[in-house]
């Protein structure tokens, strides 16, 4: 049964949520200009195969106005629009490539309940593009495609002419409508070419995401300098939130992840509804989003303040698995050759541990078809994830690092992590092979069982090379130093 935080534990969030107002004013981050969207927009057209109709949808209005909007990230990247119901038309034609906006039009009585519209007029203003109402847009696009040229979508298509009712998004249901009008059109996906253009981030972008990480590592302070036992999980959630939005966050950049106890080993767990026990780890997963763009930033303490030899040891194998990383992420590396330097660091320390058998030592998983067996390392029943990924206008964003190698522009994370899930040995499958594991290292699961570890931080690659931009504590030395400033009482 839920029972009531202390008072000390809430007046504590209270007394830092406080403070954290009377910092200073915040000064403004680099913007991305109308003239590094028009050049984006110029990139693409070089990608395109042949002339032809490139069309960007952008997010659609919501049914219910006081519902909040979000634009979708591929539009946002070409445009810089942030209205709903908006659309792009971008033509090449005889080596010339033209820009047309269309947007929803002024509506005062409309406005009074969702706030003033940019109207053609406005749109054109902000972005130097040519721009129209959104009723023109597909009489527009059916006059460009009477002449035969391609069309070109700039989202996902999943099929040339799937059946009738099968269509689900908004680029597939737009080109089923040109079908019906146009025979023999040519249509081809340009999502892959807009995706490889968002890998490589611009000098505004790569500060719009330190500014997205300084206010997220703000919060991973806030929220170490608050954890106690007896708190629950959403308060946690609301002070960090609460930091994100007074530095002029837009929102998380995903739903926050606060996991103590047994939630610390679940991956993407998002109920933040548990009370916190002393003994327990907490998992702190959190991201700010900044005009568009993400930050993604993970800390994990123990409760009470202060490290079981058990919680150690775990924690410092993480630890060391993202430093051997970090020590790969030079110019020119291959994510591979970050992933591989950390899980064998990992195997290693949980062969030590006594929770695999060997470094190298594999055991009977579940295949893909969810009904044979395969051989699996051992070290992947405690580290099911992969090492890090891409962050932009989205926290798992394309990047140079995730398909090709870490190169100028790049901006993605690290983040290793062990999860020994209280039920671990009783979802493995039933093989003579995992009985014998199971019976060698049944001890160790039981010594560290419900501890859950995951580290990762954010770097971006400039001229100078990789920066480490988190910079909040993680050294088990800084993170006990801080806990220990909560007043909290370890036995």
């Amino acid at each position: 049964m839920h029972r009531r935080p202390s008072r000390h534990a809430a007046s504590g969030v209270l007394a830092l949520a406080l403070g954290l107002m009377c910092g200073a004013p915040r000064a403004l981050p680099a913007q991305v200009t109308a003239e590094e969207y028009a050049g984006r927009r110029a990139a693409l057209a070089t990608w395109l195969p042949s002339d032809g109709v490139v069309v960007a949808l952008g997010g659609e209005e919501p049914d219910e106005d006081y519902l909040s909007f979000w634009q979708r990230p591929d539009f946002l990247y070409l445009t810089g629009l942030r209205e709903p119901s908006a659309a792009m038309l971008l033509v090449r034609q005889r080596g010339r490539a033209t820009t047309t906006l269309f947007v929803l039009p002024r509506d005062p009585a409309r406005e009074v309940w969702t706030g003033a519209r940019l109207g053609a007029a406005g749109a054109a203003k902000l972005t130097g593009a040519t721009a129209r109402t959104r009723d023109a847009f597909e009489p527009t696009l059916d006059s460009l495609l009477s002449t035969g040229l391609p069309l070109f979508v700039a989202g996902p298509l999943r099929g040339a002419s799937p059946a009738a009712g099968e269509w689900t998004t908004a680029e597939e249901r737009l080109v089923a409508r040109l079908r019906e009008r146009h025979a023999g059109m040519q249509v081809s996906s340009v999502g892959r070419a807009v995706r490889q253009l968002r890998g490589q981030k611009s000098a505004a972008e790569l500060e719009l995401i330190r500014k997205a990480v300084a206010l997220t590592v703000e919060a991973q302070r806030a929220a170490i300098g608050a954890v106690r036992p007896g708190m629950n999980e959403y308060e946690l959630q609301a002070l960090v939130e609460y930091t994100f939005r007074r530095g002029g966050a837009d929102r998380p950049s995903f739903a926050t992840i606060i996991g103590s106890g047994p939630n610390a080993t679940t991956l993407h767990y998002g109920a933040d509804d548990r009370f916190m026990r002393d003994g327990d780890m907490v998992v702190m997963d959190i991201g700010a989003s900044f005009a568009g763009y993400a930050a993604d930033v993970t800390r994990s303490v123990p409760v009470n303040g202060r490290f079981t030899p058990e919680q150690r040891a775990v924690y410092q194998l993480v630890r060391d698995a993202q430093a051997a990383a970090e020590r790969q992420a030079t110019v020119g590396a291959t994510k591979q050759e970050l992933g591989d330097s950390a899980a064998a660091v990992l195997a290693r320390g949980l062969a030590r541990l006594g929770l695999i058998e060997s470094a190298d030592a594999t055991y009977d998983c579940r295949a893909d078809d969810g009904n044979d067996t395969e051989r699996c390392p051992q070290y992947r029943m405690y580290y099911m994830h992969g090492l890090g990924h891409g962050i932009g206008l989205e926290v798992h964003d394309p990047d140079q690092y995730d398909r090709e190698r870490i190169a100028t522009g790049s901006a993605f994370t690290i983040e290793p992590g062990i999860y020994v899930r209280g039920n671990l040995l009783d979802i493995l499958p039933d093989t003579p092979r995992n009985r014998a594991m199971i019976a060698r290292i049944r001890p160790a699961v039981e010594r560290y069982r419900n501890i859950g570890v995951r580290i990762e931080d954010d770097y971006i690659v400039t001229q100078k090379g990789v920066e480490w931009i988190s910079r909040a504590p993680r050294e088990i030395e800084e993170l006990e130093a801080l806990l220990a400033r909560n007043g909290i009482t370890v036995r």
